[in-house]
């Protein structure tokens, strides 16, 4: 079974979910509760079961599912609102086609300052 996750109209295959829940708590999760980025972390970043979560955090199974879905939502929320993560996509794209542009320039003062500026840009973003 291929499970499906709708992120900005793009389909997400299952083993690029977990990829997809990493970068919405990269740009969104300082906006969530301590407790939901806690128990967030444990399932995308440590890889732990639900079950094992549930146990550490005493409460069940079906609570830790509930939260992890509720937070998901609520980041796709923030990024269907603020498309913070479309627009960091729109800007690599952008510094990919001056970086291609630049390496066509004839004049070399021209493409070394371009390919700089893009380089500065770039470290800026992450």
């Amino acid at each position: 079974m291929i499970l499906k996750v709708s992120i900005r109209g793009a389909l997400v295959f299952f083993m690029e979910k977990i990829v997809a829940q990493g970068i919405l708590y990269d740009f969104y999760g300082q906006l969530l509760t301590s407790h939901q980025r806690e128990v967030y972390e444990q399932v995308v970043y440590n890889d732990m079961s639900l079950n094992e979560i549930a146990s550490a955090e005493g409460i069940s199974k079906q609570a830790v599912s509930d939260l992890i879905k509720r937070t998901t939502a609520q980041m796709q929320r923030y990024e269907d609102t603020l498309g913070m993560i479309d627009k960091f996509n729109k800007i690599r794209r952008s510094l990919d086609e001056l970086e291609q542009e630049a390496d066509k320039s004839t004049d070399p003062l021209l493409k070394q300052k371009a390919l700089r500026t893009a380089e500065a840009i770039r470290k800026e973003l992450i």
